[in-house]
């Protein structure tokens, strides 16, 4: 009984949220009380796709189908989002380690400065070749028609995506997982609220259709990040951002560009390989690509939750090699792999066992719950390599290392996915279920990699 109260006590103290010390007391509580919040975070993000998915599944196949084309190249900004996080963490991390707050807080704002500049770069392709872009995968004349305004709302809003993930990164670097846990809650209730009544008009909202998904996503992130914000310059947070903060300093933008870039590269990397496996499923018909989609945003809700368990990775290797402890770091990231690799295989059993019953949850198309069952049911049986594959590449990028990672995921993505999913989809003819087995295979190929690499421990010496 004690036990459980005691259990009880640490999870309202995760869900709360403080700044987190990770460089002192017992590892297991400092995991927990780090990757609550961060779960929570992700499962907030996932949230996103689940959400979007239910009410344009209403639409219809076309809608679903300009959803996850739109989606994949998408991948591109959360690329960039991602890697600006990690570098921001890393930095971040290190510098609170040091006890260096104004550092941290520097370090911060050239980071959202970077941020803002490169999504105003990716906000042109959204204001002017959105039907382009769809038309470059694949998409039909009928889905561009329907789905330009979607893609070309997402893009634009992109600013949204970008500083989301990125103050998230600042947060978690200071060990202040559950204010970055907070903007993603209030992100996901507006979007929530909002996404029936722009997609289906409700009242005296614009029936925008799957347009409306975009416009209602955008307006939730935009609040999450205003929510982000208020606390960077209020001060309520570790980092504060104020006076002289502010300067733009060209040396440290420069900085954060070469170690976000890296972390970047690993994402774009891996969307690039599922762009090549969504424009290898265009080919199958618009049903089997939808349940493909539907697959997919499914597996996304799993996997983010993890990715919450491996970021606490990131922040404990950062801020333990600031205070000159790199062995109290590696036993941190080997208790993350452990927990992380329980919970992805209690997550494999679920879609195992009963992959229809969350396809039906978004559509009775036969053909696309056939789809989505044969991909629930293969991609999944990668899930515990993954596991421990993505703690150990970010606590690798939470050191500064992000050159070693990018280089796993150019062999583990292009060298061997691409090529493997186009040889037993199209010359072994095992059509949809030869991608769907690439995927397992690459990810089992990568963990082995990683745990050789992070056994030899270059990474303890990386200097930020």
């Amino acid at each position: 009984m004690k036990r459980i109260r005691n259990f009880f006590k640490l999870l309202s103290q995760a869900l709360k949220g403080e700044n987190i010390d990770t460089t002192q007391g017992k590892m297991d509580k400092v995991i927990f009380l780090l990757a609550v919040p961060m779960i929570f975070e992700m499962f907030m993000e996932s949230l996103f796709a689940i959400v979007d998915i239910y009410f344009v599944s209403k639409v219809g196949v076309d809608a679903v189908a300009v959803v996850g084309l739109t989606e994949s190249t998408l991948t591109i900004v959360y690329s960039i989002g991602f890697g600006l996080s990690m570098g921001a963490t890393a930095l971040v991390a290190r510098r609170i380690g040091e006890q260096n707050t104004e550092g941290a807080a520097t370090a911060a704002m050239q980071a959202i400065y970077l941020g803002i500049g490169l999504a105003a770069l990716i906000s042109l392709i959204g204001i002017f070749i959105p039907d382009e872009l769809l038309r470059a995968m694949g998409a039909s004349d009928k889905i561009i028609e329907q789905g330009t305004g979607y893609t070309r709302w997402m893009l634009t809003g992109n600013f949204a995506i970008v500083l989301l993930f990125l103050n998230n990164g600042i947060f978690r670097g200071a060990g202040d997982a559950g204010l970055a846990m907070r903007s993603l809650i209030i992100a996901n209730s507006i979007n929530i609220v909002l996404d029936p009544f722009f997609i289906f008009g409700y009242g005296f909202f614009p029936e925008l259709g799957v347009t409306g998904a975009a416009v209602a996503t955008t307006i939730g992130r935009s609040c999450g990040v205003l929510y982000q914000l208020y606390h960077l310059t209020k001060g309520s947070a570790m980092v504060h951002l104020k006076g002289k903060i502010f300067k733009l300093r060209l040396s440290i933008v420069q900085k954060i560009a070469v170690l976000s870039s890296g972390s970047a590269g690993q994402f774009i990397i891996a969307s690039a390989s599922w762009i090549f496996l969504m424009r290898i499923m265009s080919g199958f018909g618009e049903e089997v690509l939808a349940g493909y989609t539907t697959a997919i945003r499914i597996l996304i809700f799993s996997i983010l939750p993890a990715w919450g368990i491996s970021n606490a990775a990131a922040t404990i290797v950062g801020q333990n090699l600031g205070a000159q402890q790199p062995d109290r770091a590696e036993k941190g990231v080997w208790r993350t792999s452990y927990f992380n690799m329980i919970f992805m295989f209690i997550v494999t059993v679920i879609f195992v066992g009963f992959p229809e019953f969350f396809m039906r949850l978004f559509t009775d198309n036969a053909v696309v719950i056939e789809q989505g069952v044969l991909c629930l049911r293969i991609v999944c049986l990668g899930y515990i390599a993954y596991g421990y594959e993505m703690v150990l590449a970010n606590a690798i990028n939470g050191a500064g290392d992000t050159r070693t990672p990018t280089l796993i995921n150019i062999f583990g993505f292009w060298i061997l996915q691409i090529p493997l999913a186009w040889f037993m989809a199209l010359q072994l003819d095992l059509g949809s279920a030869g991608v769907y087995a690439a995927v397992p295979i690459s990810e089992a190929v990568m963990a082995i990699i990683y745990v050789f690499i992070f056994r030899r421990g270059k990474w303890k010496t990386v200097q930020l």
